[in-house]
């Protein structure tokens, strides 16, 4: 797997607020089939899914990731989270983002109240705006210098092209 040469800013987003809903033109089989490919490849356990994929609602887990991002906690939580989903089979619903909370250090209390504030909504639904127009179509993707690398493929692309930019 690459790695990119610079640190990049997680910023969660609605992928159903993007244009073409966030996961491109490929079937949920055929997402799944590239996910457990993926994970095989980088001798990761094998996915376990949850019941409900793909989720027919991730608001909640977004608010949580973005409230996360507010307080400098968006990558642990971001790993707890998927952590929870694909490797314990939790659905991303209100329970879930609590326990992935508390496992990088965000109080509980803190994280339900953040979840019912409107202006943590709203700096969610401003992110997945400026993403849409930037450029973003589907997740997960990176933004540099004004170029959009997206899809399963996202961090190795930018990541080639990144390295061309900072190589002497």
């Amino acid at each position: 797997m690459a790695e990119l040469p610079v640190v990049p800013e997680w910023v969660p987003i609605l992928a159903a607020g993007l244009p073409s809903g966030g996961t491109g033109d490929a079937t949920v089989e055929e997402r799944r089939t590239a996910a457990e490919r993926r994970a095989q490849a980088q001798h990761v356990q094998p996915l376990r899914w949850p019941a409900e994929w793909p989720p027919i609602d991730t608001h909640v887990a977004m608010v949580g990731a973005t409230y996360a991002k507010q307080i400098g906690r968006a990558v642990a939580f971001a790993l707890a989270a998927f952590r929870q989903a694909f490797a314990g089979g939790r659905a991303l619903n209100e329970d879930t983002v609590v326990i992935a909370a508390a496992a990088c250090e965000m109080h509980p209390r803190a994280v339900l109240q953040a979840l019912g504030r409107r202006s943590v909504a709203a700096a969610l639904d401003a992110a997945t705006a400026a993403a849409a127009a930037a450029g973003v179509t589907q997740v997960p993707a990176i933004v540099f210098d004004g170029r959009v690398f997206e899809g399963d493929d996202a961090v190795e692309q930018a990541a080639t092209a990144l390295t061309k930019l900072v190589s002497p």
